[in-house]
Order: structure tokens, then sequence, then C-alpha cells
């Protein structure tokens, strides 16, 4: 337990949740007031929102009543056996502290950018509700990411700091000199590191007093990068109203979550999903979030954490639940989970019939981008069509549309579209900050085009059939082929690449490299390049988007303008004519 007692030390909080209790009957179903009606509904447009002050600070108010039972609002663990419990009264108490450090120590004001590079641990959260106390904007990012990828992400959001740990501290260093805006690095570790400010010891000694912004509700809250299928990736500006957006009664349908639920969001802290799963959602419901530090996915682990923790929700990837089924475990039965859900890519009708077979629960389906959170779902309790990603979720009006952004009948492919005209609804992102013409590239009449194709049914259900553009989601990391292309371009080995998505048992997809071979490399062994390959691509950009196949071929198919003509190696890989 030496790491509970570090933070036990390192805060000086009482940790007020030793053990899980179950709330009483009438705490069950408590609504977000605490006075039986929610402020807003999924149409209101309320001129200030902040999710720190208005939902946050708002369940500690329930404890200091005695409104909410007296279970953790943070309830972290990892494979050392360490946990720690924190309250709303003590997340209030650690995110104000987070906001002095920010504005008082780092000299940082509403609007400045903080790159939020961290695994899953407590501070993940700290700093997240700390930027949004200050209007700061914190830009989420995964902790694969190498020198490259760091070096774009800073340079092109003007970022003035950075929080990460010691693991990627060298990363940053060996790019800081080329990024003139960052100002402050701060290190979660429990080791100093010179040019460094020590987080752990700077929340230790800040004030716990502090007054909340009073934010616009479209004053911008976060940004996230979202991969394209050319060029770098794009940065997604959200405002405060996306945190509201999960206040709605509409989108608390989607999951039904209540005080006395613990939730367990297994997204990397990267994603869009994590900043909904793992802080919107279930503080909104005034939930337990649970987390568990999983620094390497092991499906065991995860097995066995459901059957020692009483979590009762879980949203992940539908690679996260092909993978627990794949294990030879005697029984699935988990003893307090209710409900499951799942994104971020495409799950097939036999995985939610063996998902239901095998645990005795149901696997209910969501759709969201970076750009929109989640727009679509099957609701908890409702009707569920295996394969179907469920219905629209208010206030997104969503609509299969063509090129022109015509509104399709029933049954009829297009592309999935949000309606943005004549009022652009709460929750969908701003537009793609310092980039106006793919902002522009994305409006399609009175839609916003998410790239992606689908048809809906006569009951309004829809049903994903694959993207108009050429990302690749594997195992629900959203991969830029170009990303890819370069990193293999930079081999000496590589005279061209096409990178396109596979088909995998277990992952969906997976990322595979058709690759034109230099003349000098024509001779080399075929399996030993492809190895070598692979591991350039893990040293140069986030390992996560390596190949994992590689195909050396003499010639790419081209367009009649040399442009390489990836459906073509797409439809080769899945079957297709």
């Amino acid at each position: 337990m030496q790491r509970l007692m570090k933070f036990r030390v390192l805060w000086g909080i009482h940790m007020s949740c030793p053990g899980f209790h179950h709330a009483p009957q009438h705490l069950r179903c408590q609504p977000l007031s605490g006075a039986g009606t929610l402020r807003w509904n999924e149409y209101d447009r309320p001129e200030e929102f902040n999710f720190a002050s208005d939902v946050l600070d708002h369940w500690t108010q329930m404890e200091k009543e005695g409104k909410r039972s007296p279970n953790p609002a943070l309830w972290w663990v990892n494979d050392q056996g360490d946990e720690v419990k924190w309250s709303f009264r003590e997340m209030t108490d650690l995110t104000r502290r987070t906001a002095n450090v920010f504005t008082q120590t780092c000299g940082l004001q509403t609007g400045d950018r903080l790159a939020l590079i961290l695994p899953r641990v407590p501070e993940w959260w700290l700093v997240s509700v700390g930027c949004i106390r200050t209007g700061i904007i914190f830009m989420p990012g995964t902790t694969q990411m190498k020198a490259k990828d760091i070096l774009y992400r800073l340079q092109v959001s003007g970022a003035k700091a950075i929080v990460t740990t010691d693991t990627l501290a060298p990363e940053v260093e060996s790019v800081a000199p080329e990024c003139p805006s960052l100002k402050t690095k701060l290190l979660v570790s429990d080791h100093s590191r010179e040019g460094w400010l020590d987080f752990r010891s700077l929340i230790k000694s800040a004030s716990p007093d502090h007054v909340c912004i009073k934010s616009k509700t479209l004053d911008p809250m976060v940004i996230f990068f979202t991969s394209g299928t050319t060029g770098f990736p794009k940065m997604a500006k959200h405002n405060h109203g996306f945190a509201l957006r999960s206040y709605f009664p509409a989108c608390r349908k989607l999951l039904q979550l209540k005080a006395s639920d613990v939730f367990w969001c297994l997204s990397d802290t990267g994603w869009i999903l994590a900043t909904l799963g793992s802080l919107l959602e279930p503080w909104t419901a005034g939930s337990t979030v649970f987390a568990h530090h999983l620094p390497q996915f092991d499906s065991k682990v995860i097995i066995e954490t459901f059957f020692k923790y009483p979590i009762t929700q879980c949203l992940a990837a539908p690679s996260v639940y092909r993978m627990i089924l794949q294990q030879k475990f005697t029984s699935l039965r988990f003893p307090t989970l209710e409900h499951c859900c799942t994104g971020g890519e495409a799950l097939l009708p036999e995985e939610q019939e063996q998902w239901k077979r095998q645990t005795g629960i149901l696997l209910y389906q969501a759709y969201g981008q970076s750009e929109t959170g989640i727009t679509c779902g099957t609701l908890r309790g409702m009707k569920i069509k295996p394969g179907s990603m469920g219905k629209a979720i208010p206030p997104f009006d969503i609509q299969i549309i063509d090129d022109k952004g015509n509104i399709q009948p029933p049954n009829t492919e297009g592309n999935i579209g949000i309606r943005i005209k004549p009022t652009r609804p709460i929750g969908l992102f701003m537009y793609y900050e310092n980039n106006p013409e793919k902002t522009a590239e994305v409006e399609c009449g009175d839609f916003y085009n998410t790239g992606d194709r689908a048809t809906i049914d006569e009951e309004g259900y829809f049903w994903f059939l694959g993207r108009s553009d050429d990302v690749i989601n594997a195992s629900g990391y959203r991969i830029g082929p170009a990303e890819v292309e370069n990193a293999l371009a930079e081999h000496p080995a590589v005279a061209e690449s096409a990178v396109v998505s596979s088909p995998d048992p277990v992952r969906g997809e997976v990322v595979k490299a058709f690759i034109v071979l230099n003349p000098g490399f024509l001779s080399r062994d075929q399996d030993e390049l492809t190895k070598e390959l692979q591991q350039h691509v893990k040293s140069v950009t986030a390992p996560y988007k390596y190949p994992r196949k590689v195909e050396f071929v003499s010639e790419l198919p081209k367009t009649i303008t040399g442009k390489i003509k990836r459906s073509e190696l797409r439809k080769k890989e899945f079957g297709q004519k």
C-alpha cells in the first residue's frame, strides 16, 4: 500500500471512503439537482455552464448535506494492490488546488492551452477539472505518443503548458526547444526532474480556496486531436456545451446511471470516450468512477477486476469484449455487473449474442466521433437490434444524407449527417481549430457530414456501413493512413506505401501496409524486413499505429492523376469486388 500512503501524505486529506456502501433506496435514482427536477432539458441553451461548479461542486454540497451516499467519487486501483478513494468533497478540494497551481504558480490564463498526456492515474482527473475551473483549454493525448507526435501537437496548438509523466519527459525535452509557446512543464512522478515543476508537491502546498470562472456555455473547454486521411490530425475544438449535453435528460437515458453505480470506462485517457465515460457522464449522475491503471491491456486482469470490485456498469470498445470472451474462464457471470455499452467501432451481431450467452448481460451499442461525442445509441431498456447503432440522441437531429445534404429515405445508403442549421446543437464541436478549410469541407447543406456511411430503417435505427474516408478504426483507435505512411517513408527500404484497414477476428480491423521497396532492399528476407519496419514505425510514432500486417508489392494501384487508390486495396482486404 506504499502508493496509497503516498497519496495520503501528499495531500494530507482524510480518505473518507474506506469501504463501499450501497445507497439507501431513496437515493438510488436521485436526479441531478437533488431537488427533484433537472434545471435544463436538451433544447435549453443556458448562457453560462461550468462542469466543475454546476456538477462536481453540486455533488460536494449533496455530500455535505447527507443527500448522497458515502461512496467515493473516484475509486482508483492498480496491479500492486494500491487503492485511492476520493469523495466529491475531496475532488472539489484537490481540483481547486490544481486550479490555483495553474493560475498562480504557472501563470496560465483563461484560453491558454495545456497538453494533458497522462495514463490512468488520479492526477488525470485533477488536471481535467482544474482546467475547467480556470477556463484553460485542455488537450488530452495518449501516452503512446512519440516525440514527433508530441512536437506536432505542441506546435500546432501553441500549448503553453504540458502535464505528463517521467516516462514521456525525455520525449518532451527533445522537442521543447522547437516549441516557443511552451513555458511550463509539470511532472507527475515520485521523482523530481530538472526543468520540470513537481505537480504533486505544488498541489500539496496550494490553497484550496478558488472561485470557479463563470464560463459561457459556448466558451471553449477542450480540444481533441482527430485523425484524417491526409495530413496530420485535426484539432476538434469543443465548448462547455460538450459537458452540458451529459446533463440533458435524453442523454442520461443512454446509460441511466445512478448515484449508487460504480462505472468503469476502459478507454485510453487520450480519447474523447475517456472524457465522456470517465468524467462527464458518471459524475453528472453522481456515480462512482472506477479506474484501473492498466498500463498494458490484459483481458485476464479485466475479468478478475469485474469479479473483485462491485462494478455495476462498463463502457469499452468492442475489442475489449472480444478479448474477454476469448479467455478460458469457467464463468463470466460477474456478480455485480448490470449493464454494458460499447462504441468506437463496429460490433458484430454474433458478438452481442455471445456476450449475452456467456455473461447473462445485454451489450448495448453507441456511436460517436471526436467531433460529436456520443450521437446515437441503443438506450438502456430499449429494444436491441443486433448490429444496429441505435437511435439518434437529442438534441442531435441525425439524418442519412447524400453528398449535397439532401435527406435520404429509409434503407438508403448515405452519409451520417447532424443538422447544424438553423441552430448548431449543444455538444457538437465548434470547428477545427486553425483549419477553416477542413471545417467548411464537413458542412454539407444544413448538416455536419460525419464522413461515415450508414442506413436508417423505418423505426429510426441506424446501421453502420463504413467510412467514406480511409481512416482506420483498430480497437477503438482512429488512425489516419498518412500518419503511418509518413513514418514508413522515413525508412530507407520504403520507396512508397499505402496503408489501409484489414479485417481481424479480435480487433475488428488492423493496420495493413502495402509497401514498394527500393531496389537495394529487394533481396532482403521479407519476414526480417517486416519486423524491422514494424519496429521502425513504433519508434517514430505512437506504437498502436504500427502495421500488424505487411505485404510487399511491385506497384500500387493509382488514379490517372497519380493518387493511390486505397479503396481498391481495402476492397481486396475485405473480399469485395
